[in-house]
């Protein structure tokens, strides 16, 4: 069975594969408007009303792969609405159904202090334009006839950040939104985007610089038992990339920095939150500022190894591949110095693969680059396991009380508490998306389809530890502070 979320992704990765291709051949500014009448062709329209509209919405996307706004409008924020594919939701969230008896006390009526309810000839009729969304007319009524039709866009969003306009389409209130993603995946008809870096990093490989990736500590298990990161690796260089890094090291750096920081909070009785899930730190930055104080002050993984490699080359041009969509905003904030120059998801980077017929193959289990608790911190409570794992190899005899938030809306319950000055645990493991990196909006698999699979392959893994892994390659030298100078 196709379902929306199948028949939205062969649309996004037919838009993107024909962006790589052209982008590849240095075709892209000369062939662009060819892309939606190759995907499109007519004459009979697949998805809409029409023909001129499917080629519209596509035209729309290529913008997005160029990593552009789709309307041409001047925003920074990763997430974008594609405006001529958001029509086909209800606008009115309250509507009354055919359970209405037209009652006699009116109860819907006399419950509304705005005056939308008036009575039709067959059932009550909620204008739409004066209701304010409340909810008292649905619960008011004794037949329970009043449904709430909440858009799925809308309820995704853990930052409320989603309205609309007067003809019903999405908008993103970028002083709020995350960039978790989850609006993404949740929009059945693929209106909502991030911006792709795909043809930015094609024509940085052609200009012929030295472009590294670095592959997220999640994609172990995402593509198959057979699919390991040497798999990565080979498939990465067969396409241009002069190599590849696992961010599962920079899992290790972020865990060894990271338990310094909390062992002198701890010892302060101050409580801290982590601060390697971007959607996390956008939560505190936006929605809970007096807070950032408590954020920890250690770069993310995927910065570290940037760090890392631009510390050997300052020239390296490092492209992070995930999951994750908040990565996108993460780079976005250059008082970072030394952070990644660009962010893939999974099907960006396999549709860019594919534009030059390149497939991941399965190879051994061998290359590893990171210890266990390394490649851990793709799972909810993987970044707690790593630092306390750091704790016992720096001889402190800490047991903090850790609360592991598994998704937004436990973060941001967490959050509260610690605004509050409720907060019983000492520290917050902060994880926008369940079951953590893996479970991200553009994972490959599902979390628990993966699970299996991940498990074995990190078990094949060796028991280095983390400062001995880190000490082995220099890589225990690097800045971890996020306002560190290079």
């Amino acid at each position: 069975m196709q379902t929306n979320e199948t028949a939205v992704n062969s649309i996004r990765h037919q838009v993107m594969y024909e962006t790589a291709r052209l982008a590849w051949a240095g075709e892209l500014e000369e062939k662009r408007d060819e892309i939606p009448f190759r995907i499109i062709p007519g004459p009979q329209a697949k998805f809409r009303c029409c023909i001129y509209k499917e080629r519209e919405i596509i035209r729309q996307r290529v913008r997005l792969a160029e990593g552009k706004c789709p309307t041409g409008n001047d925003s920074d924020n990763v997430i974008q609405v594609i405006n001529a594919a958001c029509e086909e939701c209800p606008i009115a969230s309250y509507l009354v159904t055919d359970n209405c008896r037209k009652c006699m006390g009116k109860a819907c009526q006399s419950a509304c202090n705005f005056g939308a309810i008036s009575m039709g000839d067959v059932r009550a009729y909620i204008d739409p334009m004066k209701c304010k969304e409340c909810g008292k007319c649905a619960q008011a009524c004794p037949y329970s006839a009043i449904a709430h039709l909440e858009r799925p866009c809308k309820k995704a969003c853990p930052a409320d950040a989603i309205a609309y306009d007067e003809y019903g389409v999405c908008i993103i209130n970028e002083e709020k939104c995350i960039a978790c993603g989850n609006c993404i995946s949740r929009c059945p008809f693929g209106a909502i985007a991030p911006k792709s870096s795909i043809v930015s990093v094609i024509n940085e490989i052609r200009a012929g610089k030295k472009v590294v990736a670095m592959t997220a500590p999640a994609t172990e298990g995402q593509f198959g038992a057979g699919i390991t990161m040497a798999s990565w690796r080979t498939a990465l260089k067969k396409t241009g990339f002069a190599d590849m890094v696992e961010v599962g090291l920079g899992g290790d750096m972020t865990a060894a920095a990271e338990a310094e920081e909390w062992a002198e909070a701890y010892k302060e009785g101050k409580k801290m939150t982590t601060s390697c899930c971007p959607a996390f730190v956008n939560m505190i930055r936006l929605h809970f500022p007096q807070l950032l104080e408590n954020m920890s002050t250690t770069v993310s993984p995927m910065c570290a190894v940037s760090r890392f490699l631009k510390m050997q080359d300052p020239e390296t041009v490092t492209v992070f591949i995930g999951p994750c969509t908040a990565k996108k905003s993460e780079i976005q904030d250059r008082s970072i110095e030394g952070n990644a120059d660009y962010v893939m998801t999974y099907g960006e980077i396999r549709s860019m693969m594919y534009a030059k017929d390149i497939e991941l193959e399965p190879e051994d289990n061998t290359y590893q680059e990171s210890s266990v608790y390394g490649k851990r911190f793709g799972n909810s409570g993987g970044v707690t396991s790593a630092v306390l794992k750091c704790f016992e190899e720096m001889g402190e005899e800490i047991e903090p009380n850790v609360l592991r938030c598994n998704g937004a809306s436990e973060c941001r319950k967490a959050l509260l508490l610690m605004k509050a000055g409720k907060l019983k645990e000492d520290f917050v493991e902060g994880m926008s998306c369940v079951g953590g990196c893996v479970g991200g909006p553009s994972r490959n698999m599902a979390e628990n389809a993966a699970k299996k699979t991940r498990d074995a392959m990190i078990g094949q893994a060796d028991g280095r530890g983390v400062h001995e892994n880190l000490a082995a390659i220099g890589a225990d030298k690097v800045p971890m502070h996020r306002t560190s100078k290079m």
